[in-house]
């Protein structure tokens, strides 16, 4: 098994009016990887987030607004290197953290994904913790295997995986890039990573948001368990 270093690594981002944090994010990138791991920002920002991320050397897609899932999909699916991390760009997530993914990778996970809720999420509004346990409930039922943190944005991938799984949905598309490998018994780890406040407002509804994830967790569990 190849033995994978930062010049194989991909970051890759769904980048929405991010000017505020995504300076320090592709800095804390640049810095963790040696300025060697690939990084892909897909943007429907209407500020400075592009014109930012390019200073930094990112490859830059601009597409219309169209929502989350349409933004990770595109990014997950554009880098040739073998293994993908994604991450959000509201410096939420720990990048100190990439050697580890990428260690975990070699030892022969196909994701590693990062569960917020294991150290608490104090960072994370309340109700936001209190519905993410829920979806984690509720999918380790559905996908009858024990699931933390359905919905965290920060995720390593083999590329290949990637490319051999068809992903379908938009809000829901974390839990669906989570959910559809394990019930089809590739190798997952989820590991306990720190979560910080935001940078920035948030773009996500709550209420609204938390019922396509629902929904989402629902329809990819079913259709994999019955079809």
């Amino acid at each position: 098994m190849a033995e994978y270093t930062f010049d194989d690594l991909a970051v890759v981002m769904g980048t929405y009016n991010e000017a505020a944090a995504i300076d320090t994010v592709l800095s804390d990138i640049a810095e963790v990887t040696d300025d060697r791991a690939e990084v892909v920002c897909v943007d429907s920002s209407d500020d400075r987030t592009p014109e930012i991320a390019r200073e930094h050397g990112a490859r830059v897609i601009e597409q219309p607004p169209m929502g989350y899932g349409h933004a990770v999909r595109e990014a997950v699916l554009t880098p040739e290197r073998p293994v993908i991390v994604t991450t959000d760009c509201d410096d939420t997530y720990p990048m100190e953290r990439l050697p580890e993914f990428l260690d975990l990778i070699n030892e022969g996970y196909d994701v590693v994904s990062g569960d917020r809720l294991y150290h608490g999420a104090a960072a994370m509004p309340a109700f936001n913790r209190l519905g993410n346990a829920a979806f984690a409930a509720v999918a380790s039922v559905l996908a009858g295997e024990r699931v933390h943190d359905t919905t965290t944005g920060m995720r390593a991938y083999r590329r290949d995986l990637l490319h051999d799984v068809e992903w379908t949905e938009n809000t829901g598309l974390s839990a669906e890039l989570l959910l559809r490998p394990l019930i089809r018994g590739y190798r997952v780890r989820e590991e306990p990573i720190p979560y910080r406040e935001r940078a920035g407002e948030t773009k996500l509804d709550p209420l609204g948001g938390g019922a396509a994830i629902a929904k989402s967790i629902l329809k990819v569990c079913l259709e994999e368990r019955l079809g």
